[in-house]
Protein backbone atom coordinates (compact mmCIF):
# COMPACT_ATOMS: atom_id res chain seq x y z
CA UNK A 1 0.00 0.00 0.00
CA UNK A 2 1.58 3.38 -0.96
CA UNK A 3 2.24 5.74 1.93
CA UNK A 4 1.58 9.47 1.94
CA UNK A 5 4.57 11.67 1.13
CA UNK A 6 3.45 14.25 3.69
CA UNK A 7 5.35 13.56 6.96
CA UNK A 8 2.50 15.12 8.95
CA UNK A 9 -0.04 12.66 7.63
CA UNK A 10 -0.46 9.04 8.66
CA UNK A 11 -2.37 6.00 7.50
CA UNK A 12 -4.43 5.53 10.64
CA UNK A 13 -7.65 5.99 8.69
CA UNK A 14 -6.75 2.95 6.60
CA UNK A 15 -6.57 0.65 9.61
CA UNK A 16 -9.37 -1.92 9.85
CA UNK A 17 -12.19 -1.18 12.24
CA UNK A 18 -12.00 -3.03 15.56
CA UNK A 19 -14.11 -6.12 15.94
CA UNK A 20 -17.30 -5.93 18.05
CA UNK A 21 -15.64 -7.70 20.99
CA UNK A 22 -13.25 -4.73 21.30
CA UNK A 23 -16.15 -2.46 22.19
CA UNK A 24 -17.57 -5.07 24.57
CA UNK A 25 -14.25 -5.19 26.40
CA UNK A 26 -14.04 -1.41 26.60
CA UNK A 27 -17.61 -1.17 27.87
CA UNK A 28 -17.04 -3.81 30.55
CA UNK A 29 -13.84 -2.20 31.79
CA UNK A 30 -15.51 1.20 31.81
CA UNK A 31 -18.39 -0.18 33.87
CA UNK A 32 -15.97 -1.72 36.37
CA UNK A 33 -13.96 1.50 36.66
CA UNK A 34 -17.17 3.34 37.49
CA UNK A 35 -18.43 0.67 39.89
CA UNK A 36 -15.72 -1.82 40.94
CA UNK A 37 -18.18 -3.81 43.06
CA UNK A 38 -19.75 -5.14 39.86
CA UNK A 39 -16.77 -7.52 39.71
CA UNK A 40 -18.78 -9.89 41.90
CA UNK A 41 -21.31 -10.26 39.06
CA UNK A 42 -18.73 -11.62 36.58
CA UNK A 43 -16.70 -14.11 38.60
CA UNK A 44 -16.43 -16.61 35.72
CA UNK A 45 -14.58 -14.19 33.43
CA UNK A 46 -10.76 -14.37 33.38
CA UNK A 47 -8.08 -12.07 32.04
CA UNK A 48 -7.01 -14.68 29.44
CA UNK A 49 -10.42 -14.44 27.77
CA UNK A 50 -9.85 -10.86 26.61
CA UNK A 51 -8.76 -10.46 23.00
CA UNK A 52 -6.72 -7.36 23.85
CA UNK A 53 -3.69 -7.98 26.07
CA UNK A 54 -3.84 -4.55 27.70
CA UNK A 55 -7.52 -5.03 28.50
CA UNK A 56 -6.77 -8.38 30.12
CA UNK A 57 -3.94 -6.88 32.18
CA UNK A 58 -6.22 -4.09 33.37
CA UNK A 59 -8.95 -6.57 34.30
CA UNK A 60 -6.47 -8.71 36.22
CA UNK A 61 -5.28 -5.63 38.12
CA UNK A 62 -8.88 -4.91 39.10
CA UNK A 63 -9.07 -8.42 40.50
CA UNK A 64 -5.85 -7.92 42.44
CA UNK A 65 -6.29 -4.47 43.99
CA UNK A 66 -8.66 -4.45 47.01
CA UNK A 67 -12.02 -2.92 46.26
CA UNK A 68 -12.54 0.66 47.46
CA UNK A 69 -15.30 2.03 49.61
CA UNK A 70 -18.19 2.95 47.23
CA UNK A 71 -18.69 6.40 48.71
CA UNK A 72 -14.98 7.21 48.74
CA UNK A 73 -14.52 5.95 45.17
CA UNK A 74 -16.93 8.55 43.80
CA UNK A 75 -14.57 11.41 44.66
CA UNK A 76 -11.18 9.78 45.20
CA UNK A 77 -9.21 8.33 42.23
CA UNK A 78 -6.90 6.36 44.54
CA UNK A 79 -8.30 3.00 43.41
CA UNK A 80 -7.98 3.93 39.74
CA UNK A 81 -4.36 4.91 40.25
CA UNK A 82 -3.63 1.68 42.13
CA UNK A 83 -5.19 -0.38 39.34
CA UNK A 84 -3.18 1.48 36.70
CA UNK A 85 0.06 0.97 38.66
CA UNK A 86 -0.66 -2.76 38.98
CA UNK A 87 -1.45 -3.16 35.28
CA UNK A 88 1.36 -1.10 33.75
CA UNK A 89 4.17 -3.66 34.33
CA UNK A 90 2.19 -6.04 32.09
CA UNK A 91 0.84 -3.41 29.66
CA UNK A 92 3.13 -0.35 29.58
CA UNK A 93 0.93 1.37 27.00
CA UNK A 94 -1.90 1.98 29.48
CA UNK A 95 -2.41 5.56 30.55
CA UNK A 96 -4.71 7.68 32.67
CA UNK A 97 -6.29 9.14 29.55
CA UNK A 98 -7.22 5.66 28.27
CA UNK A 99 -8.95 4.90 31.58
CA UNK A 100 -11.01 8.05 31.08
CA UNK A 101 -11.81 6.87 27.55
CA UNK A 102 -13.07 3.54 28.90
CA UNK A 103 -15.38 5.28 31.31
CA UNK A 104 -16.74 7.57 28.59
CA UNK A 105 -17.47 4.79 26.05
CA UNK A 106 -19.43 2.61 28.49
CA UNK A 107 -23.12 3.07 27.55
CA UNK A 108 -24.74 1.34 30.54
CA UNK A 109 -22.64 0.16 33.53
CA UNK A 110 -25.47 -2.10 34.70
CA UNK A 111 -25.04 -4.15 31.51
CA UNK A 112 -21.63 -5.38 32.65
CA UNK A 113 -22.73 -9.08 32.87
CA UNK A 114 -23.91 -8.92 29.25
CA UNK A 115 -20.59 -7.45 28.13
CA UNK A 116 -18.77 -10.22 30.01
CA UNK A 117 -20.80 -12.91 28.20
CA UNK A 118 -19.88 -11.34 24.86
CA UNK A 119 -16.19 -11.55 25.78
CA UNK A 120 -16.58 -15.18 26.84
CA UNK A 121 -18.37 -16.07 23.62
CA UNK A 122 -15.69 -14.52 21.43
CA UNK A 123 -12.98 -16.26 23.44
CA UNK A 124 -14.80 -19.58 22.98
CA UNK A 125 -14.88 -19.04 19.22
CA UNK A 126 -11.17 -18.20 19.07
CA UNK A 127 -10.26 -21.19 21.24
CA UNK A 128 -12.35 -23.53 19.10
CA UNK A 129 -10.51 -22.26 16.04
CA UNK A 130 -7.20 -22.95 17.78
CA UNK A 131 -8.25 -26.53 18.57
CA UNK A 132 -9.28 -27.09 14.95
CA UNK A 133 -5.95 -25.75 13.71
CA UNK A 134 -4.06 -28.01 16.11
CA UNK A 135 -6.01 -31.01 14.85
CA UNK A 136 -5.09 -30.17 11.27
CA UNK A 137 -1.43 -29.59 12.16
CA UNK A 138 -1.21 -32.90 14.04
CA UNK A 139 -2.82 -34.87 11.22
CA UNK A 140 -0.38 -33.43 8.67
CA UNK A 141 2.80 -33.61 10.78
CA UNK A 142 4.79 -36.42 9.18
CA UNK A 143 7.50 -36.16 11.86
CA UNK A 144 5.29 -37.61 14.60
CA UNK A 145 6.21 -41.21 15.44
CA UNK A 146 2.57 -42.25 15.87
CA UNK A 147 0.60 -39.68 13.95
CA UNK A 148 -2.73 -41.52 14.08
CA UNK A 149 -2.69 -41.83 17.88
CA UNK A 150 -1.63 -38.20 18.29
CA UNK A 151 -4.40 -37.08 15.92
CA UNK A 152 -7.05 -39.02 17.83
CA UNK A 153 -5.75 -37.58 21.10
CA UNK A 154 -6.10 -34.08 19.66
CA UNK A 155 -9.63 -34.91 18.52
CA UNK A 156 -10.43 -36.02 22.08
CA UNK A 157 -9.07 -32.71 23.36
CA UNK A 158 -11.35 -30.84 20.97
CA UNK A 159 -14.35 -32.92 22.07
CA UNK A 160 -13.54 -32.26 25.72
CA UNK A 161 -13.38 -28.52 25.03
CA UNK A 162 -16.84 -28.69 23.42
CA UNK A 163 -18.16 -30.47 26.52
CA UNK A 164 -16.69 -27.71 28.69
CA UNK A 165 -18.33 -25.05 26.55
CA UNK A 166 -21.67 -26.83 26.78
CA UNK A 167 -21.41 -26.60 30.57
CA UNK A 168 -20.54 -22.91 30.52
CA UNK A 169 -23.27 -21.72 28.18
CA UNK A 170 -26.87 -22.50 29.01
CA UNK A 171 -28.39 -24.74 26.30
CA UNK A 172 -31.26 -23.43 24.26
CA UNK A 173 -33.03 -24.57 21.09
CA UNK A 174 -31.06 -23.50 18.08
CA UNK A 175 -30.27 -24.43 14.54
CA UNK A 176 -27.01 -25.57 13.06
CA UNK A 177 -24.55 -22.95 11.80
CA UNK A 178 -25.59 -21.36 8.53
CA UNK A 179 -21.99 -21.13 7.32
CA UNK A 180 -21.48 -22.74 3.92
CA UNK A 181 -19.00 -25.62 4.20
CA UNK A 182 -16.72 -26.92 1.44
CA UNK A 183 -18.65 -29.33 -0.76
CA UNK A 184 -15.66 -31.65 -1.18
CA UNK A 185 -13.40 -33.05 1.55
CA UNK A 186 -10.02 -31.45 1.96
CA UNK A 187 -7.69 -32.84 -0.71
CA UNK A 188 -4.52 -34.37 0.74
CA UNK A 189 -2.49 -35.68 -2.17
CA UNK A 190 0.09 -38.38 -1.55
CA UNK A 191 2.44 -40.03 -3.98
CA UNK A 192 2.51 -43.23 -1.93
CA UNK A 193 -1.27 -43.74 -1.78
CA UNK A 194 -1.85 -45.18 -5.31
CA UNK A 195 1.17 -47.47 -5.02
CA UNK A 196 0.10 -48.81 -1.64
CA UNK A 197 -3.43 -49.42 -2.88
CA UNK A 198 -2.00 -51.22 -5.91
CA UNK A 199 0.13 -53.45 -3.66
CA UNK A 200 -2.84 -54.23 -1.44
CA UNK A 201 -5.00 -55.32 -4.37
CA UNK A 202 -2.27 -57.56 -5.76
CA UNK A 203 -1.42 -59.07 -2.37
CA UNK A 204 -5.06 -59.65 -1.49
CA UNK A 205 -5.58 -61.38 -4.85
CA UNK A 206 -2.69 -63.71 -4.08
CA UNK A 207 -3.80 -64.30 -0.47
CA UNK A 208 -7.59 -63.85 -0.42
CA UNK A 209 -7.99 -65.60 2.95
CA UNK A 210 -6.72 -62.45 4.67
CA UNK A 211 -9.75 -60.49 3.47
CA UNK A 212 -12.06 -62.34 5.87
CA UNK A 213 -10.45 -60.49 8.78
CA UNK A 214 -10.17 -57.12 7.01
CA UNK A 215 -13.75 -55.90 7.19
CA UNK A 216 -12.41 -52.77 8.85
CA UNK A 217 -11.26 -51.54 5.43
CA UNK A 218 -13.97 -49.96 3.26
CA UNK A 219 -14.01 -48.73 -0.37
CA UNK A 220 -14.26 -45.11 0.76
CA UNK A 221 -10.82 -45.44 2.36
CA UNK A 222 -9.17 -45.63 -1.09
CA UNK A 223 -7.99 -42.52 -2.87
CA UNK A 224 -8.49 -43.97 -6.38
CA UNK A 225 -12.06 -44.85 -7.51
CA UNK A 226 -10.75 -47.77 -9.63
CA UNK A 227 -8.92 -49.25 -6.66
CA UNK A 228 -12.03 -48.92 -4.51
CA UNK A 229 -14.09 -50.74 -7.13
CA UNK A 230 -11.50 -53.53 -7.42
CA UNK A 231 -11.53 -53.90 -3.65
CA UNK A 232 -15.28 -54.45 -3.88
CA UNK A 233 -14.66 -57.08 -6.56
CA UNK A 234 -12.28 -58.93 -4.25
CA UNK A 235 -14.49 -58.78 -1.18
CA UNK A 236 -17.50 -59.95 -3.22
CA UNK A 237 -15.61 -62.98 -4.54
CA UNK A 238 -14.46 -63.89 -1.04
CA UNK A 239 -17.95 -63.39 0.37
CA UNK A 240 -19.38 -65.77 -2.26
CA UNK A 241 -16.59 -68.27 -1.54
CA UNK A 242 -15.53 -68.23 -5.19
CA UNK A 243 -11.96 -68.72 -6.46
CA UNK A 244 -9.81 -65.59 -6.41
CA UNK A 245 -7.04 -64.96 -8.91
CA UNK A 246 -6.32 -62.29 -11.54
CA UNK A 247 -8.65 -63.93 -14.05
CA UNK A 248 -11.63 -64.20 -11.70
CA UNK A 249 -11.06 -60.62 -10.56
CA UNK A 250 -11.02 -59.56 -14.21
CA UNK A 251 -14.30 -61.35 -14.83
CA UNK A 252 -15.91 -59.71 -11.79
CA UNK A 253 -14.61 -56.33 -12.88
CA UNK A 254 -16.11 -56.81 -16.32
CA UNK A 255 -19.54 -57.44 -14.79
CA UNK A 256 -19.17 -54.23 -12.79
CA UNK A 257 -18.39 -52.21 -15.93
CA UNK A 258 -14.82 -51.35 -14.97
CA UNK A 259 -13.28 -52.15 -18.33
CA UNK A 260 -13.13 -49.06 -20.54
CA UNK A 261 -11.13 -47.74 -23.44
CA UNK A 262 -8.60 -46.42 -20.95
CA UNK A 263 -8.37 -49.67 -18.99
CA UNK A 264 -7.77 -52.84 -20.99
CA UNK A 265 -8.17 -56.36 -19.61
CA UNK A 266 -4.41 -56.93 -19.60
CA UNK A 267 -3.79 -53.73 -17.65
CA UNK A 268 -6.31 -54.72 -15.01
CA UNK A 269 -4.79 -58.17 -14.61
CA UNK A 270 -1.34 -56.63 -14.26
CA UNK A 271 -2.71 -54.37 -11.53
CA UNK A 272 -3.60 -57.37 -9.35
CA UNK A 273 -0.68 -59.64 -10.23
CA UNK A 274 2.32 -58.32 -8.27
CA UNK A 275 1.91 -59.27 -4.58
CA UNK A 276 4.32 -57.84 -2.02
CA UNK A 277 4.25 -58.32 1.75
CA UNK A 278 0.97 -58.87 3.58
CA UNK A 279 -2.48 -57.52 2.89
CA UNK A 280 -2.90 -56.50 6.55
CA UNK A 281 0.11 -54.20 6.38
CA UNK A 282 -1.03 -52.38 3.24
CA UNK A 283 -4.59 -52.24 4.52
CA UNK A 284 -3.52 -50.53 7.73
CA UNK A 285 -1.49 -48.01 5.76
CA UNK A 286 -4.51 -47.16 3.62
CA UNK A 287 -6.84 -46.92 6.61
CA UNK A 288 -4.43 -44.68 8.50
CA UNK A 289 -4.21 -42.32 5.54
CA UNK A 290 -8.01 -42.26 5.38
CA UNK A 291 -8.20 -41.51 9.10
CA UNK A 292 -5.76 -38.62 8.85
CA UNK A 293 -7.53 -37.21 5.79
CA UNK A 294 -10.86 -37.38 7.61
CA UNK A 295 -9.35 -35.57 10.60
CA UNK A 296 -8.10 -32.80 8.28
CA UNK A 297 -11.54 -32.49 6.75
CA UNK A 298 -13.15 -32.30 10.20
CA UNK A 299 -10.65 -29.64 11.27
CA UNK A 300 -11.34 -27.60 8.13
CA UNK A 301 -15.09 -27.66 8.64
CA UNK A 302 -14.91 -26.73 12.32
CA UNK A 303 -12.45 -23.93 11.52
CA UNK A 304 -14.88 -22.66 8.88
CA UNK A 305 -17.60 -22.49 11.52
CA UNK A 306 -15.33 -20.76 14.04
CA UNK A 307 -14.07 -18.18 11.55
CA UNK A 308 -17.62 -17.00 10.93
CA UNK A 309 -18.51 -14.52 13.71
CA UNK A 310 -22.19 -14.79 12.76
CA UNK A 311 -22.40 -18.15 14.52
CA UNK A 312 -23.51 -18.12 18.13
CA UNK A 313 -21.65 -20.17 20.71
CA UNK A 314 -24.52 -22.64 20.84
CA UNK A 315 -24.41 -23.06 17.07
CA UNK A 316 -20.65 -23.63 17.23
CA UNK A 317 -21.07 -26.34 19.86
CA UNK A 318 -23.87 -28.13 17.98
CA UNK A 319 -22.26 -27.90 14.56
CA UNK A 320 -18.78 -28.88 15.74
CA UNK A 321 -20.06 -31.90 17.64
CA UNK A 322 -21.92 -33.13 14.58
CA UNK A 323 -18.83 -32.65 12.40
CA UNK A 324 -16.59 -34.40 14.91
CA UNK A 325 -18.94 -37.38 14.95
CA UNK A 326 -17.89 -38.10 11.35
CA UNK A 327 -14.56 -39.23 12.75
CA UNK A 328 -16.06 -41.69 15.22
CA UNK A 329 -16.91 -44.53 12.83
CA UNK A 330 -13.53 -44.36 11.15
CA UNK A 331 -11.81 -44.29 14.55
CA UNK A 332 -13.65 -47.48 15.51
CA UNK A 333 -12.45 -49.25 12.37
CA UNK A 334 -8.89 -48.05 12.94
CA UNK A 335 -8.88 -49.35 16.50
CA UNK A 336 -10.24 -52.66 15.25
CA UNK A 337 -7.50 -52.96 12.65
CA UNK A 338 -4.69 -52.18 15.09
CA UNK A 339 -6.01 -54.20 18.04
CA UNK A 340 -3.69 -57.09 18.92
CA UNK A 341 -4.97 -60.47 17.81
CA UNK A 342 -6.13 -62.39 20.88
CA UNK A 343 -4.14 -65.58 21.46
CA UNK A 344 -5.94 -68.71 20.44
CA UNK A 345 -6.51 -71.18 23.23
CA UNK A 346 -5.51 -74.70 22.18
CA UNK A 347 -8.41 -77.04 22.20
CA UNK A 348 -8.31 -79.98 24.57
CA UNK A 349 -8.21 -83.37 22.84
CA UNK A 350 -11.63 -84.76 22.42
CA UNK A 351 -12.39 -87.91 24.35
CA UNK A 352 -13.92 -90.73 22.37
CA UNK A 353 -17.67 -90.64 22.34
CA UNK A 354 -19.34 -93.11 24.64
CA UNK A 355 -22.64 -94.53 23.53
CA UNK A 356 -25.26 -94.36 26.22
CA UNK A 357 -27.35 -97.17 24.74
CA UNK A 358 -27.28 -99.74 22.02
CA UNK A 359 -24.71 -102.34 21.03
CA UNK A 360 -20.98 -101.65 21.27
CA UNK A 361 -19.06 -100.70 18.10
CA UNK A 362 -18.22 -103.53 15.73
CA UNK A 363 -14.48 -103.43 16.45
CA UNK A 364 -15.12 -103.75 20.17
CA UNK A 365 -17.56 -106.57 19.61
CA UNK A 366 -15.08 -108.40 17.35
CA UNK A 367 -12.36 -108.20 20.00
CA UNK A 368 -14.78 -109.50 22.57
CA UNK A 369 -15.62 -112.56 20.37
CA UNK A 370 -11.90 -113.37 20.04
Amino acid sequence: MPHSADPYEDDLDDLPSPRPVHYAEQSLLGALLLDPHRLSDIRVLTAEQFSNHAHGALFQAMRTVPLPDPETHRSDPAWLNAVLDAARPHAPGLSVSYLHTLVQVCPWPQHAPAYARMIQSDHARRTLLMHAQRLDQTATDATLPNRAAATLAQADSLAQFLDTLAGQFAPHPGSLPHTALPTQPTARSSEEAPDEEHLLLATATAHPAALKDMRWLQPEDFTQPLHAALWQCLTSLVHRAEPVDPVTVLWEAQHRGLLTDDLAAGDLMALVSTPVGSADYWGERILQRSLLARACDVATRIATYAEDPANTTHQLITGSRRVLADLTALRTRWQRSTAPTPPTTPRAPRSPAVSRAGPPPRATAARALR
